[in-house]
């Protein structure tokens, strides 16, 4: 589950800097829980963080305090393609790291890589946020008929597969599994960081937040 929360006006009017702004806890049921401090969420935000804009696009939403359609709308005005598109670059490298010496990949590693790698490919066509499913990043980037066999095969294999399971070296994911990340800096992007007024508007909404959840008289 992830969230964000709001405390009193007056935990933001203090001196020191290390006060938490990040709650994260393991739950039963193999929940786990992170929470952002909204002034983090919108700094976070600002710069475009594609682990906080996944939030955002998740289908599932368990509380809504009006907050969510907000956020939604200012992601458009600071999302930047090329800083997401590093970082999926970063992540696929990150699990194609665990390969081993025959090329093989334990089969979550492998989904990991799949995944970063098709979230880049959309973010490089459409210079948008890839949607969170990845079902639907599937139905949204190009991909010939054997790739997509190969990627079906893999995600039904999961279904059933151990952490431990391995997957051997596939060649019609071949192209799939190649390192793309020099691409990123040549690349034509035509959106640009955020702006002083994006993030003047952030301004305006970390202040309205901070006023709502503090009590009258405070």
């Amino acid at each position: 589950m992830r969230g964000v929360f709001v405390r009193p006006l007056d935990w933001y009017l203090q001196l020191r800097d290390d006060l938490p702004d990040t709650v994260v806890e393991s739950l039963p049921g193999d929940l786990d829980v992170s929470l952002w401090d909204v002034k983090k969420a919108l700094v976070q935000l600002s710069k475009s963080n594609a682990s906080f804009l996944e939030w955002l696009g998740s289908p599932i939403i368990y509380r809504d305090a009006g907050l969510i359609a907000t956020l939604n709308e200012a992601k458009v005005r600071c999302f930047n393609p090329a800083h997401v598109a590093y970082h999926y670059a970063s992540m696929f490298r990150k699990a194609m790291e665990a390969r081993g010496p025959d090329g093989s990949l334990r089969i979550k590693k492998l989904c990991y890589a799949l995944r970063a790698r098709l979230c880049l490919r959309y973010v490089m066509a459409f210079e948008k946020m890839p949607p969170t499913p990845f079902a639907s990043v599937l139905e949204g980037v190009e991909l010939s008929a054997s790739e997509r066999e190969a990627i079906n095969d893999v995600l039904a294999r999961k279904e059933h597969a151990l952490e431990s399971d391995t997957v051997a070296p596939d060649a019609r994911l071949e192209g799939l599994l190649a390192d793309r990340y020099d691409m990123i800096a040549s690349h034509p992007w035509r959106r640009q960081p955020a702006t002083e007024t994006a993030i003047s508007q952030l301004d305006a909404l970390f202040r309205s937040c901070v006023k709502s959840a503090t009590p009258p008289g405070q």
